[in-house]
């Protein structure tokens, strides 16, 4: 059985700083591809942030570019995502998502991925 979860979300303050966890199971990790989605109040899930499994290359949405850094353990079967100097605008529900894929890409439609966590609810104060 395959299992995503995530840790690390809460309140903080704008400008500081977050590290959220997904931590996997029941798959082999390094097989796939790895990705952060996540969905505010009112608003359709969205693509933050990936790690292609077939050449280690991260993909940032535009949103989060310069603030954001996706990192992916196969060791421990592990990603996270680093969000420095947040914004209010970062308020959402975190989800980790996994998919087997062979190709170099990093999907970025929700449809392509398998698996999915249980998400942790990340809020910004101003």
């Amino acid at each position: 059985q395959v299992q995503l979860v995530e840790s690390g979300g809460g309140l903080v303050q704008a400008g500081a700083s977050l590290r959220l966890a997904c931590t996997a199971s029941g798959l082999s990790f390094s097989d796939y591809t790895v990705a952060w989605f996540r969905q505010a109040p009112g608003k359709e899930r969205e693509f933050v942030a990936g790690v292609s499994r077939s050449n280690g290359r991260s993909h940032y949405s535009d949103s989060v570019k310069d603030r954001c850094t996706i990192s992916k353990d196969n060791t421990k079967s592990a990603v996270h995502l680093q969000i420095n100097n947040s914004r209010p605008e970062d308020t959402a529900v975190y989800y980790c998502a996994a998919v087997y894929r062979r190709g170099f890409g990093v999907p970025r439609s929700n449809d392509e991925y398998n698996y999915w966590g249980q998400g942790t609810q990340v809020i910004v104060s101003s």
